[in-house]
């Protein structure tokens, strides 16, 4: 069975915690051991959580869940764009999977509540897929 971290933004933490339920129940559907969850600020503070993660013997894969919504200026794009970049270099660095479950930048809040499920979901199956053979 191979250990998995999950990393999370408080900022919209209702949204967070339903994501996490989900993310617990699809790793352990796929035979997965969720063995740390870190929760952060939010998604700027995604990257370093990871590396953290990442650096762990045990850890075989990282999970980050959150969501960057629509906002007045384009903080957001920028932000996301940096942390999705962020995030891949990691993946590459480690060798290591990372799952991105992160709802936008620019998403509306009313395109939310339907996204948070799948997109936590999607993000467990997708380091499960790319895990090595064991």
């Amino acid at each position: 069975m191979a250990d998995i971290g999950i990393v999370l933004g408080r900022f919209h933490r209702a949204e967070a915690e339903e994501m996490l339920a989900e993310a617990r129940a699809v790793a352990e559907r796929l035979g997965l051991a969720v063995a740390a969850e870190v929760w952060v600020p939010g998604s700027m503070e995604k990257p370093l959580a990871v590396k953290r993660l990442l650096m762990r013997a045990d850890m075989s894969a990282v999970v980050a869940l959150g969501i960057i919504e629509k906002g007045e200026t384009e903080h957001g794009l920028v932000m996301g764009q940096a942390v999705i970049r962020s995030l891949i270099d990691l993946q590459l660095e480690f060798m290591k999977p990372i799952g991105v479950g992160i709802l936008g930048p620019g998403i509306h809040p009313s395109q939310i509540p339907a996204r948070v499920r799948p997109y936590a979901a999607a993000a467990v199956e997708a380091v499960a897929a790319m895990l090595p053979p064991r």
